[in-house]
């Protein structure tokens, strides 16, 4: 099962996002996690050599199960694991583009009508607008259509 963790920084009520050439649609920085890297130190790492600069304070906003399934037989095409990581400030100035898209700063309030996944809209909102951590399941068609989404809210660190 393939492992992605992405970060979100979300500064002056403007989010850094990547426009990816293949769909021109919006993600987080990120990319695949390394064989024993912490989904932390694969967040940090793929956002600094996705925008050449840091992350101040990155924290976990989301834990997603990514489902590709045929529609017509349920069969399970493909699957992945997502975090979602945000961070409310950077270090150094961001690339304008890279070897995977541009990098645009967006309002905040864009991420409700950019082009991106369903799903990706979804998890983003919830990063930027809600307190706690997010978990989920997204199913997808192979073109990334989304069929259904199963998501749980939970506050972490308010057991009091």
């Amino acid at each position: 099962m393939q492992r992605i963790a992405n970060l979100l920084v979300m500064k002056d009520n403007q989010v850094l996002l990547l426009k990816k050439p293949r769909r021109d649609w919006y993600v987080a920085p990120g990319g695949k996690m390394d064989s024993g890297e912490s989904i932390y130190e694969a967040a940090v790492r793929e956002f600094e050599e996705e925008t050449g600069a840091i992350a101040v304070g990155p924290q976990v906003k989301g834990i997603y199960t990514m489902m590709i399934i045929d529609p017509h037989t349920k069969e399970l095409l493909n699957e992945w694991m997502l975090y979602t990581f945000i961070a409310k400030d950077l270090l150094g100035t961001p690339y304008e583009s890279n070897r995977e898209g541009l990098l645009e700063w967006h309002p905040v309030e864009s991420l409700k009508t950019l082009p991106m996944a369903e799903g990706d809209r979804s998890n983003l909102l919830y990063a930027v607008s809600q307190s706690g951590i997010q978990y989920g399941t997204f199913y997808y068609t192979e073109e990334f259509e989304l069929l259904e989404e199963r998501l749980q809210n939970s506050m972490e660190g308010d057991l009091n």
